[in-house]
């Protein structure tokens, strides 16, 4: 029996007599059927020349290239296109700080313009407004960016009004999923909750290969952006600050006490925190209170990572779900990833909380959108399903309800 299959326009070897073949992923065989379309892709397509910057921001490694270069594919036979990349050492100086003239000649002959690792160019924002402000929608500008730190936030005055911003995250389940047929998760559950969603991550054929591409990533991509820009001194605090957050998932977050862990600020630790959100690296979910007497202050906040696989690799666990006393926080976490995946896809406009009161009742995931706000509880285990808490049905205009194994798809599909 033979088994191959395409994933991001590459083609994988024939494994043969797979099913015999020690610890390759379930989930990897499973997607041998099916290609990787980003949900993105033609919502970006569609944005072209209407006179806006289109910048795609997300993590290192999560296939921003790759993604633009389909999208050269696909538009290169009736279209000239130039490249440009900030990591090269070549083209950066091109970019950096120019006079209109000189960027008129420099990008003359293209139709569409990507620019890869804006980050890396000094005065972006300004270059970009020139540019656009100039050919409006006679030229189609592509950025992709690893930092919304260094590229959103430090362009953000000059390209008012100026640009489409699309973020990309790991992997989504509805990304590889068939398009007739959901994948049960049974049979990818175990996988991704241990090794997460990125690209290559999911292909890799081993859970060996898979945790040392995990332990790469961590050691040398996702930290990258911001050691560069951000004057950190002390390395080693970030990565043990990622550790302590690692160790908290789905538990509120005390800064204090984080600052006292790692004999630093609390200051410290909340611009720390700041730059690891902006590097996409992790997000913050703050609770949701109208009942000041009876519900947590602002001052709590919950922390979740954007990759359970990039968690894990944090506290060095890849230990299989028999050996695990976290499997609870993983699901939160999973679920809760991929929610965010599926509001920022789908332009679902939501404020998101968790909820807790002083007396112990809570829901996971809050969502406040329309006039109405939707309480979520996130259960591993089945059998610890409840009903929402009295206290919660008091809201008006309220819905609750819980999100298992069972019921997941029509949260995050």
């Amino acid at each position: 029996m033979g088994l191959f299959f395409y994933t991001n326009a590459v083609r994988y070897e024939e494994l043969d007599n797979y099913v015999f073949m020690p610890k390759i992923s379930i989930i990897m065989l499973f997607l041998g059927k099916y290609m990787f379309k980003r949900t993105i892709k033609e919502q970006i397509i569609g944005d072209f020349f209407k006179g806006k910057i289109i910048i795609i921001a997300g993590p290192r490694q999560v296939g921003k290239t790759t993604l633009c270069e389909e999208i050269i594919s696909d538009l290169g036979a009736t279209r000239k296109i130039q490249k440009f990349n900030g990591d090269d050492p070549e083209s950066n100086p091109k970019l950096s700080d120019k006079s209109l003239d000189f960027l008129k000649n420099l990008v003359s002959d293209a139709d569409i313009v990507f620019i890869d690792e804006g980050q890396k160019i000094a005065g972006i924002g300004n270059t970009l407004k020139m540019l656009v402000d100039h050919y409006k929608e006679s030229k189609q500008f592509v950025v992709t960016g690893s930092s919304s730190f260094n590229l959103l936030d430090n362009a953000e005055e000059s390209l008012t009004g100026r640009k489409f911003v699309y973020f990309l995250y790991p992997m989504s389940l509805a990304e590889i999923k068939d398009e007739k047929n959901v994948l049960p998760i049974s049979k990818y559950r175990r996988d991704i909750l241990i090794y997460g969603l990125y690209p290559k991550v999911v292909t890799l054929g081993s859970y060996a290969a898979k945790e040392r591409e995990l332990r790469e990533l961590i050691s040398s991509y996702l930290y990258k952006d911001i050691f560069e820009f951000n004057d950190i001194k002390k390395s080693s605090v970030i990565v043990n600050l990622v550790k302590a957050l690692a160790l908290q998932v789905g538990s509120e977050v005390s800064y204090s006490e984080l600052a006292g862990m790692l004999g630093i600020n609390y200051k410290t630790v909340e611009s720390y925190i700041d730059l690891l959100e902006k590097n996409f690296i992790v997000f913050r979910l703050n609770p949701y209170f109208k009942n000041k007497r009876n519900e947590i202050s602002k001052s709590k906040r919950k922390i979740f990572f954007y990759d359970t696989g990039v968690r894990n690799a944090a506290i060095n666990n890849f230990q299989d779900f028999a050996d695990r006393n976290d499997l609870g926080q993983l699901w939160e976490n999973f679920v809760v990833a991929e929610r965010v995946k599926f509001q920022k896809y789908n332009s679902l406009n939501s404020l998101n909380y968790f909820w807790r009161t002083y007396d112990g009742a809570e829901i996971d995931w809050v969502e406040e959108r329309g006039g109405k706000i939707f309480g979520y509880e996130i259960k591993w285990n089945v059998l610890a399903v409840k009903k929402a808490p009295p206290s919660w049905e008091k809201y008006g205009n309220s819905e609750f309800k819980i999100i298992t194994p069972e019921n997941l798809e029509g949260f995050i599909f």
